[in-house]
Parts: C-alpha cells; structure tokens; sequence
C-alpha cells in the first residue's frame, strides 16, 4: 500500500530535531584584561628587570634568578653592587617571599668556565661534595665524573661548590654568626640579606678607617665569630678585611664557598693561621697590637684543638723516610 507523505510535513518535523549550536564569535580581551594577565604571569619569561646588562650578562642572570623571581623571592634586580673574578652582586628588590626586607642581595656566581679556582683542591680536602638541594652526592655515576673531571663532573663540582656557602651560611646565621641571613639558593645563585641602603652597599673594613674607640670592640667581636666557626667545625678559608663587611658600627662576615673543615682537612690549622694573621693585619693599622700566632693557638687551644704542623701529601716524597716519618705522624 502506497502512502502519501505530505511535503509540508517536512517542515514540522525539522522544527522537532535538535537545531546545531551557533559558536559564539570569540572577542577581542580589553586592554585592561591584557594588562591584568600580565601582571599574573610569574613564569622567568616574564621577569624584566631594571639594570640594564650587557646581552650575555642579561642571559646570564635570567637564568641564574629565574626561579627566584617564579618563587617571588625577587621582583627586580635594581643594579649591580660588586664585581668579581669568581661572583658578582647585584641588588634586588625582594618579593612577597622576604616580606620583612625590602631589599635582597643576589650573589651570582660566573660561568663554570670564566671562574678562577685553580687551587680549590686544598679547601675541598675532606668536604662531602653537595647536590643542588645541598644533599650529598651518593650516586656512583656522579661521584665518577667528579672524580674523572669531565664536563658534567665539573658542573656537579661547581653546584658543589656555591651549596656549601649557603649550607655554611645557615648553619652559622641559626648559630648567631654576624653574617648575611640566607634565603633561597640555586645552581648558580644564592639570595642574601642585603647590608647597606638603597644608594650604596655596606663597604668592607678594608676600605673603612675605624674611629679609635670602635677599634677594639670591634676586633674583639671578629674573633667572637671565628669562635662561633671553630665550634661549628669550620674554618673560613679566606678570611680578610676584604670579606667582613662594615655598616653603622656592625660587621658581617661574607664569602664563604672555599669554608675548611677543623677536623677533615690536613692543612686545617695552617689555613686558620693565615685567616687570624690577615685579620690581625688590618686591626693592627688601626693601631692594635697583636701576636697573630700566639691569638691563633689561643682560639685553637680553647675549643680542645692541638695545633699541629700543616702536612700536604703532595708536597712529601714517599722515598724519603722523614717525609714517610711525618705523614704518618699527622695520619695518627
């Protein structure tokens, strides 16, 4: 049987089928939105800065205070404060992350190349090298290509190297060392409590010619703080008035990645004694008189320490029986 559909029927029935959503045309954001997603975006892409660097300086920093700026430890860097053969300082501005500071000092350290550390071998005798987040390098892999120096292992010695400056700078802030208060690190980078104001940094004794009555306190709180080092088990390694720094009567101890074991290194108390001497040099022009060793055996004494002489193995014959003779002396 044959049915009639009646065309005008088509029209009903479309009407009853679901009709196809139209796509709402996408609009042009505002100004003021773009503006406001900007100011959201905390990724290093975004981090533009006031200091004005050089091209290779400007990749250079970006990279070594990216993750600073994502993590809102900074939100600028204002200018450079100090140059270096090894690091350089620059001013920042801090981030939501320092809410009690105003200011931040970023310490960072050159490419692995342009560095010079040729005699680093003597401050790392003994010292357990570090990762990135200041753990002890355990993997074998690792601790090969440090051992090989290839291009990795270097790398690993390097990070190594800026970890314990910032390990040791903790330890000593939570002991009540007159030092920088630590902030953040990373493998290139450590943020720093800033000493001095916005137009200049703190200058360093070096360049300060004491008021006679701050000469005194003064040494005697230098040798306060080498105190506090001895008992935490370390020794500056390159302690001079070129690394203490001086601001409205009060110092600060800075420059601590070549820091010496008391107790692991063989040129330990050698060391010590250069670091006590340098100091008595400068209190000395200030119109003190000192006996650098006679201070330096004193402070070593106090923390039951026997001084003893310096004994570098590469410096001994094996051959020789005086030199077996001594090193087996230092070795017991």
């Amino acid at each position: 049987m044959n049915t009639k559909i009646n065309p005008s029927s088509y029209d009903s029935f479309e009407e009853d089928l679901p009709q196809p959503r139209r796509k709402p045309r996408p609009t042009k954001p505002s100004k003021a939105t773009l503006a406001f997603v900007q100011q959201q975006d905390d990724t290093r892409s975004s981090f533009q800065f006031t200091y004005k660097a050089a091209r290779f300086e400007e990749w250079w920093l970006l990279d070594s205070l990216g993750e600073f700026y994502e993590h809102q430890w900074v939100s600028d860097v204002l200018r450079r404060v100090k140059g270096g053969k090894e690091a350089s300082v620059y001013l920042c501005r801090a981030g939501s992350a320092i809410p009690a500071a105003q200011f931040a000092a970023a310490k960072v350290y050159r490419p692995r190349m342009l560095r010079n550390l040729k005699n680093d071998a003597a401050y790392r005798e003994g010292r357990t090298d570090l990762d990135a987040e200041g753990r002890h390098v355990i993997k074998d892999a690792d601790l090969h290509a440090m051992a090989k120096r290839t291009a990795y292992g270097e790398e690993l010695r390097h990070t190594s190297w800026i970890a314990y400056e910032f390990n040791t700078l903790k330890k000593l802030h939570a002991a009540g060392a007159d030092v920088p208060e630590p902030f953040a690190m990373q493998k290139n980078a450590i943020l720093l409590e800033y000493i001095g104001d916005e137009f200049a940094p703190a200058p360093t004794l070096n360049e300060v010619s004491l008021e006679p009555d701050e000469v005194e306190p003064l040494f005697d709180r230098v040798l306060a703080n080498i105190q506090i080092l001895l008992r935490a088990g370390f020794i500056h390694g390159d302690l001079s008035a070129y690394n203490i720094l001086y601001w409205e009567g009060n110092i600060s101890l800075i420059d601590f990645p070549q820091v010496v074991s008391v107790t692991q290194n063989r040129n330990a108390y050698r060391i010590f004694g250069r670091d006590v001497a340098r100091v008595c040099d400068y209190f000395t022009r200030q119109g003190l008189n000192l006996n650098p060793g006679k201070i330096a055996s004193d402070l070593w004494q106090a923390q039951g320490l026997t001084p003893r002489p310096a004994v570098d193995v590469r410096l001994l014959d094996a051959e020789n029986p005086q030199d077996r003779a001594l090193w087996q002396g230092a070795e017991n």
